[in-house]
């Protein structure tokens, strides 16, 4: 391989890395299975109470 075969090819490899690096992904944020489970639960704490609330002031 000669030379600036080679210069060009690092600096190609280079660009693909800087480019790969700055584009950012649509992928939505991994959430634990024990975080969602807890998220859940918190959510349906909230839930009860807001029918609580309304239940009571309903009388």
């Amino acid at each position: 391989m000669n030379r600036r075969k080679k210069t060009n090819q690092i600096l190609k490899a280079r660009a693909k890395r800087k480019n790969a690096k700055s584009a950012t992904s649509n992928k939505p944020k991994y959430i634990s299975k024990a975080d969602r489970a807890k998220m859940d639960a918190e959510f349906e704490t909230e839930e009860q109470l807001v029918l609580e609330t309304q239940s009571s002031s309903e009388d």
